[in-house]
């Protein structure tokens, strides 16, 4: 288990108890201090202290988080199973047991993920029951078509458990992808095994707060969509060798990227906020990922309020019946990710 932290003392705590609590395992843990300026050492120290299955190390600069990731997992872990925990999410009750026996009754399968609870405060957190669960795999190279098909990170990452070997064998994070580099992670996983997804009970708790990364440097629709497709585009270039038909799925990834940011386009002209979202940035990011993007419904769909004009289009709300169409969509695949992981 890597824990690392920067200026997360106040979490670090509960992070590292919810990991010591799993029953059925043996853990270790490593918390790594990327030279935090709070109170983070004196935690780490004294949690180490405690418990001999914890270890402590701290930078004396700062590294950045890539490089704490990879060097708890390429540099430290030498497990049959590894995890990445962020110090201000947690893991549910029995999450790691979960995985591992899916792991250890399926030696093909390299990664299991479950569904996270997000949460602001622990005051928040539901009870979690203990009650059977059932799980679903899909081959890698089915997991990677609903990828690319969607276009999305269907994994928030405390919620993941990866066989020491195939993390080994992919290697770590990359620097270029500061936000969406689990994303690409999770994609070269799947290219070499297959994926499993525990169903019906949570893996771990999803902290969100508003220093957190996502929020931070990467909490506007282009920003996001950036990095997304800088995540595709890296897999795709350095792996396309070892996946089936990656041009199409490369294609497809693009697309889905396209669409949405056309649709963020058009919910703009609805909401006559077309400065504010970047609308023209957002074409521009569109018609660059995917040139075709005339065959794409959304580009009509932001055709017809260009012409009748963002203020028309907020103020009679001529398009509500779409929107509304989408957001019901939005929530039925909200509904079977929450079923399936998919």
């Amino acid at each position: 288990m890597v824990i690392p932290c920067y200026n997360y003392a106040r979490y670090l705590r509960a992070c590292v108890h919810s990991v010591l609590s799993q029953s059925e395992v043996n853990v270790r843990v490593l918390v790594i201090d990327d030279a935090s300026s709070d109170d983070t050492p004196q935690i780490g120290q004294a949690l180490a202290a405690c418990d001999s299955r914890v270890e402590f190390r701290r930078h004396e600069e700062n590294r950045g988080h890539i490089a704490t990731y990879n060097e708890g997992l390429i540099d430290w872990s030498t497990e049959d199973y590894v995890v990445l925990l962020s110090s201000d999410d947690m893991l549910t009750q029995g999450s790691l047991g979960r995985a591992v026996r899916i792991m250890d009754d399926n030696k093909n399968v390299g990664m299991v993920y479950g569904r996270p609870i997000h949460f602001k405060q622990e005051i928040d957190l539901p009870r979690i029951t203990p009650r059977e669960c059932g799980y679903t795999q899909w081959s890698g190279a089915e997991w990677l078509e609903r990828r690319c098909r969607s276009g999305h990170n269907v994994i928030s990452s405390p919620e993941v458990v990866v066989r020491g070997s195939v993390q080994r064998a992919v290697g770590g994070y990359r620097p270029e992808l500061p936000h969406a580099g689990d994303l690409e992670m999770w994609l070269r996983i799947a290219a070499v095994c297959r994926i499993a997804y525990v169903r019906r009970v949570p893996q771990a708790f999803y902290r969100v707060h508003p220093r957190s990364m996502l929020r931070t440097k990467y909490g506007n629709s282009l920003a996001d969509l950036c990095q997304r497709k800088a995540a595709f585009d890296a897999f795709f270039r350095e792996h396309r060798q070892i996946v089936i038909d990656a041009d199409r799925l490369w294609e497809s990834a693009n697309r889905a990227l396209a669409r949405e940011a056309l649709w963020d386009a058009c919910r703009a002209y609805d909401r006559n906020q077309v400065q504010e979202a970047g609308v023209s940035e957002l074409l521009e990011f569109a018609s660059a990922a995917y040139p075709k993007i005339s065959s794409i419904p959304e580009y009509g769909a932001l055709r017809r309020r260009q012409y009748v004009g963002a203020a028309i289009c907020n103020r009679t709300q001529i398009f509500a019946a779409t929107a509304l169409v989408r957001r019901i969509g939005k929530w039925a695949r909200r509904e079977r990710w929450k079923r399936w992981g998919i």
